[in-house]
């Protein structure tokens, strides 16, 4: 067992602002031109998503908003995103990485690992990951970072060191080095609160965390502390999963009411069972999702069916209410709604999750995250229900539902 770990090759392959080269790869005259991706695109207040290097150089960043982004950088094409596209293009790429090795586990739409142990004794790893980086370059016109080493964690490491196009090697040896003096906020799995809490305790760098002694660690951050001091150690014996990201085809729940009914108030009460129904489904899991499905079916039996997607993985209970909310006030023809289904799909396990830019509540999300983390730990503490938001509780006018009769 012990050499199978240490002759194990992991690659991390990490598609370059995946979203914008698609486009660009889609609009060939768009090339070495600054663009970028927006929620609602075509008003000043949409919300930048992500952006070529080109605009990156230009001051554009992601949460600009459309007008700050045009004004640092006038001649800035503004695309929204097309979904169905960079879905079809990730099938493309995973089924490529599929022809070199059946060990190739999805991680998000556009990155993946792939255990290539078994090839390297026949050819030198770096020689395989740029073969492979020139095969999708040629071949979807795609640019992307490859990292290269003996486990997962290392291999996300390493494909974050260099892009676009970057080829990089992170061997155990080699942390002191390479990863160590970087601060702690860059390792992989350290959002902006455990960077917070990490600081107050003196951990400024990646190197302070794997110097601590692990008593102290699993004491003051508990099982995810540790984890990650281990992960600060080049420890991972994580395999890598093909079947990770399919694990979960779709969870869904769908009621008939009690009588039909046009009632804004009844329609939310029903959406919001569901809801809490499926948060407590997928946090039981341990997975988050990216596409939600409401079904609609009227008093004649007329049924519709629409999904929406989001770039921010989705996992709390008004994540999902929020969404199925969106879809049905989009798609609800007024008349009388005899049942109501909410379903989840598009999973992944939540330990690979990157927390992204959502098109259309950012700004909501960022701002109440503390609360919302809070009102988690009561909740898990003294039961589901008791704390919740206002906004569960009133009628809320900005989703235009018709009010009681």
């Amino acid at each position: 067992m012990s050499t199978a770990k240490k002759t194990r090759v992991i690659f991390h392959v990490d598609m370059n602002s995946f979203y914008a080269s698609v486009e660009i790869a889609r609009h060939p005259e768009w090339e070495r031109m600054p663009l970028a991706i927006a929620g609602k695109a075509e008003e000043r207040h949409g919300i930048i998503v992500t952006s070529s290097y080109e605009a990156r150089k230009m001051g554009v960043r992601t949460t600009m908003t459309v007008r700050e982004a045009r004004m640092k950088c006038p001649e800035l094409i503004v695309k929204h995103p097309d979904f169905e596209l960079y879905r079809a293009v990730s099938e493309q790429l995973f089924d490529m990485l599929k022809t070199y090795t059946p060990l190739v586990e999805k991680a998000s739409i556009d990155e993946g690992y792939m255990d290539v142990s078994r090839l390297i004794p026949q050819t030198d790893s770096l020689q395989l990951a740029g073969q492979l980086q020139q095969r999708i370059y040629s071949s979807l016109h795609l640019p992307c970072s490859i990292g290269i080493a003996p486990n997962k964690f290392l291999a996300k490491t390493a494909s974050n060191m260099k892009k676009p196009m970057g080829l990089t090697v992170l061997r155990k040896r080699e942390l002191a080095e390479k990863l160590w003096p970087l601060p702690i906020g860059e390792m992989h799995g350290v959002g902006p609160k455990s960077e917070e809490r990490f600081r107050k305790s003196g951990i400024r760098t990646i190197g302070d965390l794997a110097k601590r002694e692990s008593g102290e660690i699993a004491e003051r951050f508990g099982i995810p502390g540790k984890r990650l001091q281990e992960r600060a150690n080049g420890i991972d014996d994580r395999a890598v999963d093909p079947e990770a990201w399919d694990r979960f085809k779709s969870i869904g729940h769908s009621v008939t009411l009690a009588r039909d009914t046009q009632s804004g108030t009844v329609i939310r009460q029903t959406l919001d069972q569901l809801s809490e129904k499926l948060e407590r489904q997928i946090k039981k899991e341990h997975v988050v999702c990216y596409e939600l499905t409401i079904m609609i079916r009227y008093s004649d039996w007329k049924t519709v069916t629409r999904h929406g997607s989001s770039i921010q993985p989705i996992r709390s209970k008004r994540a999902i209410m929020d969404g199925a909310l969106e879809l049905f006030h989009a798609n609800w023809n007024g008349g009388a709604v005899r049942l109501l289904g909410v379903t989840l799909s598009s999973f992944q396990p939540i330990s690979l999750s990157t927390k992204q830019l959502d098109l259309f509540s950012y700004e909501d999300d960022a701002r109440n995250e503390t609360l919302i983390n809070l009102m988690d730990r009561i909740n898990e503490k003294f039961g589901d229900g008791a704390i919740r938001q206002a906004g569960s509780l009133i009628d809320q006018g900005k989703n235009s539902l018709p009010a009681d009769d």
